[in-house]
């Protein structure tokens, strides 16, 4: 068959009775004429090959990111077990030598940062070294973190460098820190003991197994994952369409020198398949570009060092592979409905109406498929999380099914307005597909986070614990691992002085035992000793009197079986052996007689939310040095209009005994695991975020560039340029509006589902408001960061043509 083209010169097409098969050298022929259009097309060519490289490199750095989380994970799990110190099996003390040292943890809080840290004292000439370190401190002196070496040369760590008086000698390498910004140091001490709370090791290296995760855990980390990385896999899927119009009238050219349909096809997927590859390569160059400043980038108490950033070998391979083989699937399914003929594309006239009934099935199959997965609560022994995954993805792949139709069905009927209004509704209503997968990845990500956060919400009170304490009372709390009265004392007076401070209460505590031996099948009848001022005493019991000198029995209320056993023990006229240990190692009692005056009083909670029943005595009835097995504390209430109250008291801490465990009194404590999937999920959150911004920013500029002549001729005939970007604001505006409220509707709608599979009960209803306003958001930056190339293109050079 014989066609006239419209030059001179006639083009033999191919009949369609006689098109056969297309063989392998024609697949590798036709990919490789793609490859060169998109390779050399010009600059229309390249430009729209920049476009989809840097939208497709931004998704694949932060795919590469993402495959670099496991060995990041695992290379701080291992720091973390190569600076603990190895722990005998057998649970006998490592007898000292030459090869051994004394430690103590020494770490503090400053100004809610957590600053890390232990005391070393060798034992001989060479002692084992933590990772990170060459040579011991010395007495008074300090190896410090580059992040705390920082912190103290600044004016903002003037009381920390009160507290942490020691003379810095040297630096902490990396493989003796978490991360690059972590707060730790190393002090020498010349006074550790192990009467004085220390511990004696012989190297370094724990390698005890982690604790597993709890199956709530399991299924907030898996909706984490699903939620931050469904969106880059539709950005990039967004971003291979890139140029997607312009593309198709050069296949109709193509079309009318004598291509077929078949051949068109495989030359717009070996474009497809350059711009993929090249937004792999492009991807893969960002990421080596970011990874060196991830260690300068503290986001929620976290960050990483570059070393560890390094993806998974098999998940990197699967993004090379899978990012330019799903960009090829992704045209040719785009490509099926589009009828592309040698005389034009038909997709330029009124395109036929989007069916609803295929769009709701992905969704639907996803709630059935949650719905299935059964109950998942504290009592979960373990949870599958390849079912809960397939139908968080359903679901949310759903919503971008369901998109085009909405915004289809609501733009359709729109009528009137201004003039900006009516320029972007009716370029809505001739194509609202490239508009819709613009937004798709803000309302995955929008729905996600709904759902997410529902879940979060839900989950939060599982990993609450209640302490028992009562801040109401005192707001820090003061534990050194041995007993002194002297020390006790110090503490009060210390801390009575100390700047913030409104009560001090401290004791000496330890336990007793009944002398002589018991028959086998008995216990040795035990009970506490508990040594303060009356002052003190009056804060742990209702006392009628008290002096220095006397002794009482403390009962808890209404726990008879508990008093019988202190009274088994603390009888007044008879002795107790202050020494428990004589029972089982044999060693020498310290017999002490409970004076018969002793009377017995009713317990009361102390500060840190305790009942303390057994013997109270007063400094003046018992020596405490006497006590082996004693700690001393200290229960601090402050003033909360002194600033940095609880620095001073901490600084004063460190003066009276530097090994001296501080920490503030809260009412309930958050799971540290917990804590850290939040703040994973924070990290996560906007780093999708961003991508989110940065490719509707992309695509926003794709769309200006396709519609440059068009706008020319509009200013050129006397239309504003603010009248265009007011249109370009509406045409955004209207798609995200719909994507949110099909956001809200799926997330809510998964959230509730996600609930009842947790069997946890949701009341905020309105957790979607933040979320709302994040898309406003970045509609609004989108469209402020489109304005300077809009002014560009609608200048009168706008109006050439190549």
């Amino acid at each position: 068959m014989t066609v006239r083209a419209p030059g001179p010169g006639t083009v033999q097409v191919p009949d369609p009775g006689t098109v056969r098969a297309p063989r392998r050298g024609s697949w590798i022929r036709d990919l490789g004429l793609g490859i060169r259009f998109a390779a050399a097309g010009g600059r229309e060519g390249w430009a729209r090959t920049a476009l989809t490289a840097l939208g497709v490199g931004l998704g694949v750095a932060l795919l590469f990111f993402a495959a670099s989380v496991p060995r990041a994970i695992d290379a701080r799990e291992a720091r973390t077990h190569a600076r603990a110190t190895l722990e005998e099996l057998s649970g006998t003390p490592v007898e000292r030598s030459d090869t051994t040292l004394v430690w103590a943890e020494a770490g503090t809080e400053y100004r809610g940062e957590s600053v890390g840290g232990r005391f070393l004292r060798p034992d001989g000439s060479h002692p084992p070294l933590p990772p990170g370190v060459a040579k011991p401190p010395g007495p008074h002196e300090m190896l410090v973190s580059p992040a705390l070496r920082e912190l103290l040369a600044s004016p903002g760590g003037a009381l920390l460098k009160e507290r942490l008086g020691h003379r810095i000698t040297g630096t902490i390498g990396d493989p003796g820190l978490l991360d690059p910004e972590e707060l730790y140091f190393y002090a020498g001490s010349d006074t550790l003991t192990l009467a004085r709370g220390g511990q004696r090791t012989a190297g370094y290296g724990d390698r005890g197994a982690p604790d597993p995760m709890e199956p709530l855990l399991v299924v907030l980390v898996v909706l984490i994952a699903v939620v931050l990385l469904v969106p880059v896999t539709i950005f990039i899927a967004t971003a291979v369409r890139f140029g997607g119009d312009r593309r198709d009238r050069r296949l109709a050219a193509l079309r009318l020198v004598g291509a077929d349909i078949r051949t068109t096809r495989r030359i717009a997927a070996g474009e497809a398949l350059f711009g993929a590859v090249l937004g792999v390569l492009t991807g893969f160059l960002l990421f080596l570009a970011a990874r060196p400043a991830a260690g300068g980038v503290r986001l929620w108490s976290l960050s990483a060092f570059p070393a560890d950033l390094v993806p998974v070998p098999a998940l990197a391979a699967l993004v090379a592979v899978g990012v330019p083989a799903a960009a090829v699937a992704v045209t040719l399914v785009a490509l099926r409905s589009v009828t592309i003929e040698p005389l034009g594309v038909v997709r330029n006239t009124v395109p036929r109406r989007r069916r609803l009934w295929w769009r709701v099935l992905p969704p639907v199959a996803g709630v059935v498929v949650l719905a299935r997965v059964g109950t998942v609560d504290e009592s979960s022994v373990a949870v599958d999380p390849y079912p809960i995954a397939a139908g968080a993805i359903l679901v949310l792949v759903g919503l971008t099914t369901l998109l085009p139709w909405l915004v289809e069905a609501v733009v359709g009927g729109l009528r009137g307005g201004a003039v900006p209004w009516q320029l972007a509704v009716r370029r809505l209503q001739l194509g609202s597909g490239s508009a819709a997968r613009a937004v798709s990845g803000i309302t995955v990500a929008v729905a996600g986070a709904i759902a997410l956060q529902m879940v979060s919400t839900g989950v939060h009170q599982a990993f609450l614990h209640p302490t028992g304490e009562d801040p109401a009372r005192a707001d820090i709390a003061v534990s050194a691992s041995y007993g002194s009265g002297e020390l006790a004392q110090r503490m009060i007076d210390g801390f009575r002085d100390t700047p913030g401070v409104r009560k001090v209460v401290g004791t000496v505590e330890s336990f007793v035992i009944r002398p002589g031996r018991v028959a086998a099948d008995e216990i040795q009848p035990t009970t506490s000793l508990t040594v303060g001022s009356c002052a003190t005493l009056r804060e742990l019991a209702e006392l009628p009197s008290c002096r220095d000198g006397d002794v009482f029995v403390s009962h808890l209320t209404g726990r008879k079986e508990q008093n019988d056993w202190t009274d088994r023990t603390a009888r007044p006229g008879e002795r107790v052996d202050l020494n428990p240990r004589s029972v089982d190692d044999g060693s020498r009692s310290l017999l002490w007689t409970l004076p018969a005056s002793a009377r017995t009083v009713p317990a009361r909670k102390d500060p840190v939310g305790r009942e303390t029943d057994g013997i109270l005595a007063t400094p003046g009835s018992v020596d405490t040095e006497l006590l082996a097995l004693a700690t001393t504390r200290a229960t601090i209430r402050t003033d909360d209009r002194v600033p940095d109250a609880e620095e001073h008291v901490r600084n004063t801490a460190a003066r009276l005994d530097p090994t001296a465990r501080v920490w503030t009194i809260r009412a309930v404590e958050r799971d540290a695991k917990y804590a850290s999937v939040r703040k994973g999920l924070l990290i996560g959150g906007t780093a999708t975020m961003g991508l989110i911004a940065a490719s509707m920013l992309v695509s926003q500029i794709e769309q200006l560039r396709e519609r440059r002549r068009l706008m020319s001729v509009l200013v050129a005939f006397g239309t504003r340029r603010s009248t265009l970007a007011w249109s370009v604001l509406w045409q955004t505006a209207v798609p995200v509006v719909l994507g949110t409220v099909l956001a809200t509707a799926g997330g809510l709608t998964l959230g509730v589902v996600l609930l009842r599979m947790v069997a946890k009960p949701f009341t905020d209803w309105w957790v979607f408001l933040p979320f709302a306003g994040a898309g406003a958001a970045v509609i609004l930056l989108v469209t402020l960061a489109s304005l300077p190339p809009l002014w560009r293109m609608t200048r009168p050079e706008g109006l050439r043509s190549e």
